[in-house]
C-alpha cells in the first residue's frame, strides 16, 4: 500500500534510556529505525536530575546523569537512526497490509511496520507545591529540580519529599549547603533503605511526619517556612514550627499522562502496559520497554530498561521475520563492529 511516507521497520516512541538503547540495538538487528521523542531533547526522566550520580549500571563507574545521557545518545546514533524531536504521538491507524501510521500532535505522520513504546510513565509534569502564591517564588529560591548543586553552596536548604530523589539530593547537598532539612509527610522515608538510614543518622535534619504549611517571603524570595505535623491521613495539624531558609526544593514526584495512547486498545493500567515474554503488547506488532512495560519480576532500574529494550527489539524483529535469529550476535563477535573496532584501536595507538 502506497502512503507517500517512508516506511520504517521499527519506530520507537520515547527517548529515555529504554528508547535510546532500543535505537542502538535495532541497528544491530539491521532494522530501519526511527525514534520519536515528545520533548525537544533526549534523555527522558534522567533530564530531571542531571547532577545526580548513577551507580547501578553494570561496568560503569559512578557517572553523572548528564554524562550518561550524552553517552546513551552517542550510542543510539551508532547506526544512524532517524530521530524526531518535539512530537507527542497521539493517533494510530493500522493499514490493510498490517503496517501502521502514527500521527503526532503536530499533524505529522510516520509509517512503520512495528512500534516500541518506551514512554516511561507518559509525559511527565512536576507535582508542584499546592500553596497559594507559591508560584511567585519559582523565579528565585523555590526549586522543583536540581541542575547545579554548587548553587546551594553555604545555604540553608529545605527539601520537601521523602522518595529516592529527595533522599539522594539531601545526601549530595549535605557537604555543600550550610544545612539541609528534609520534611516528609509520612512516618518513614522512602527510597533505598541504605540511603534513607544514612539520612536519618547524618547531620541532615529530618522532620516527619511533617509538611510545608506556609511560605514566608521577602519580596520574591522565601526567607522562612512554616511546617506542620501531619496526621494519619497526611492532613496538617496545629502542631507547627517555623524554619529560616535560603532555598526550598520540592520533590513530590511526577504527574504523568499517556495522552490519547490510552484509547488505542492496549491492555494497560494507570502507569504501565502489560507485555508478554517478548515485550509484546496485546496489539500485534506493538511492543513496550522500560518503565512503560509491566510484567512479573520487573526490574525498575536503568539496567532493566536496557534489557527490556533488547527483548522488545528482538520481538519486533521476529514479528517481521519469524525465521530470523532470536537475538543479535554479541558485539565482541559481531562483524558490524569490525571496522569501528579497528578505528578505535588505531586511535588508541596514536
Amino acid at each position: 500500500m502506497t502512503t507517500g511516507l517512508e516506511l520504517y521497520d521499527v519506530t520507537i516512541i520515547g527517548g529515555g534510556p529504554a528508547g535510546l538503547y532500543a535505537a542502538f540495538y535495532s541497528g544491530m538487528r539491521d532494522m530501519k529505525t526511527k525514534l520519536i521523542e515528545a520533548k525537544e531533547e533526549l534523555g527522558g526522566r534522567l533530564l530531571i536530575y542531571p547532577e545526580k550520580m548513577i551507580w547501578d549500571v553494570g561496568g560503569l563507574k559512578p557517572t553523572r546523569c548528564e554524562q550518561l545521557i550524552a553517552q546513551l545518545i552517542e550510542q543510539a546514533q551508532t547506526f544512524d537512526p532517524t530521530i524526531v524531536l518535539g512530537q507527542q504521538i497521539t493517533g494510530l491507524k493500522r493499514l490493510e497490509d498490517g503496517t501502521m501510521i502514527v500521527t503526532s500532535d503536530t499533524g505529522e505522520q510516520h509509517h512503520t511496520r512495528t512500534l516500541i513504546l518506551a514512554l516511561g510513565y507518559g509525559v511527565a509534569k512536576v507535582a508542584k507545591l499546592e500553596l497559594e502564591g507559591a508560584n511567585r517564588f519559582e523565579v528565585t529560591n523555590l526549586h522543583y529540580t536540581v541542575t547545579d548543586l554548587q548553587s546551594f553552596q553555604g545555604k540553608r536548604v529545605l527539601l520537601s519529599g521523602g522518595g529516592d530523589t529527595a533522599v539522594d539530593w539531601a545526601m549530595e547537598l549535605e557537604a555543600i549547603a550550610a544545612s539541609v532539612t528534609v520534611v516528609h509527610r509520612r512516618e518513614r522515608l522512602g527510597g533505598h533503605e541504605k540511603n534513607a538510614r544514612y539520612v536519618e543518622e547524618s547531620s541532615i535534619h529530618v522532620f516527619k511526619p511533617f509538611a510545608i504549611a506556609q511560605l514566608h517571603g521577602n519580596g520574591d524570595a522565601i526567607e522562612a517556612v512554616t511546617i506542620a505535623r501531619t496526621d494519619a491521613d497526611c492532613e496538617l495539624t496545629a502542631d507547627t514550627q517555623r524554619l529560616d531558609v535560603d532555598a526550598v526544593i520540592v520533590n513530590h514526584g511526577q504527574l504523568s499522562d499517556f495522552g490519547p495512547i490510552v484509547d488505542w486498545g492496549l491492555d494497560m493500567g494507570q502507569w504501565s502496559i502489560a507485555v508478554d515474554e517478548k515485550m509484546g503488547t496485546n496489539l500485534p506488532g506493538i511492543f513496550a520497554a522500560g518503565d512503560t512495560a509491566s510484567f512479573p519480576n520487573k526490574l525498575y532500574l536503568i539496567a532493566g530498561a536496557f534489557n527490556d529494550a533488547a527483548i522488545a527489539v528482538n520481538g519486533a524483529k521476529l514479528y517481521l521475520e519469524p525465521k530470523a535469529p532470536s537475538m543479535a550476535y554479541v558485539s565482541s563477535h559481531n562483524a558490524k563492529f569490525n571496522e569501528r573496532n579497528k578505528a578505535l584501536l588505531n586511535k588508541e595507538r596514536d
